[in-house]
């Protein structure tokens, strides 16, 4: 089934097979031998396929027929509810409102740093 999707969705999108390779960091006989199903691709080169044609590794793995991802305000509405249901944070995010202004302003200015020295 992978190698099936593989090349219909390079043929669909007419990217030749040394382009893809290159992209992908892989070599034009790897690729040949995912598309021809002689070979399989680990975990991190399933996840860069699927990165890279904007569709649902389950898609490649022919678990699903919908291939698109999920729009952004669907990942977002995702994270917050896993975020929300973690029983860890819940009582954190619950304390939050009642914090005085200054303890508010403090963690905003951690937060800051924290993303620009891209540690989250």
């Amino acid at each position: 089934m992978f190698h099936d999707r593989l090349k219909k969705l390079r043929e669909q999108e007419n990217i030749s097979r040394e382009h893809l390779a290159n992209s992908l960091g892989i070599t034009y006989s790897a690729l040949s031998k995912y598309e021809t199903g002689k070979r399989e691709p680990d975990f991190k080169l399933l996840q860069k396929i699927a990165s890279y044609f904007n569709v649902t590794t389950d898609y490649l793995l022919g678990n699903t027929n919908k291939s698109e991802q999920l729009s952004q305000q669907e990942k977002d509405e995702a994270e917050f509810q896993a975020f929300a249901n973690n029983p860890t944070l819940q009582k954190w995010y619950k304390e939050l409102p009642k914090s005085k202004e200054e303890d508010l302003e403090k963690l905003r200015k951690m937060w800051e740093i924290l993303k620009d020295n891209d540690e989250i």
